[in-house]
């Protein structure tokens, strides 16, 4: 699939098939994540794969019952929950670049699922110290967020975009 289609066509998924995951394509997937570019090549990033039933309910306490992922979470073959370690980061003009570092590791993870037929869904409304108690992940790594990972069963609608004319400034800020 062209790159720009994938950009283009790529949707947040919440509803899945009741199909399995091959681990070729899981791996696949994690190692897109990887090739992403960090803060002095440090690489903070940790990713927690969840196949097993019970460990991906383990999780569904920690979301609002008003999040509109946690079905996806409980319906979906396979959660990815996306991690940082802050001590393989910095802190640079009051940026915590541990959050960049994941943010753009999570979005390689995001693409390459979809490019590979599968769906996802960046997730960052849930109970972090929940997640950490119920999963023996340390105090000093952070959530930065989860998704739901597997073969979609909706074919969602572009959400709407603002235009370039109203992001985008170019050699001075306008006003």
């Amino acid at each position: 699939m062209d790159f720009f289609q994938v950009v283009r066509d790529r949707r947040s998924i919440r509803k899945y098939k009741d199909l399995p995951v091959e681990r070729e394509i899981i791996e696949q997937v994690l190692d897109a994540a990887r090739l992403a570019p960090s803060w002095k090549n440090m690489q903070c990033w940790r990713f927690l794969v969840l196949t097993d039933a019970g460990k991906r309910e383990s999780l569904l306490d920690a979301f609002p019952d008003d999040n509109p992922g946690k079905k996806a979470i409980a319906q979906a073959p396979v959660v990815v929950v996306v991690c940082g370690n802050p001590a393989e980061s910095d802190v640079e003009n009051g940026i915590e670049y541990f959050i960049a570092d994941v943010a753009i590791a999570f979005e390689h993870l995001c693409l390459a699922a979809h490019a590979l037929g599968l769906g996802s869904c960046f997730m960052g409304w849930y109970d972090e110290e929940r997640i950490k108690q119920a999963l023996g992940i340390p105090d000093d790594i952070r959530i930065v967020g989860i998704t739901p990972l597997g073969y979609p069963d909706q074919d969602p609608k572009p959400r709407p975009r603002k235009q370039l004319s109203e992001i985008v400034h170019y050699n001075n800020w306008p006003g």
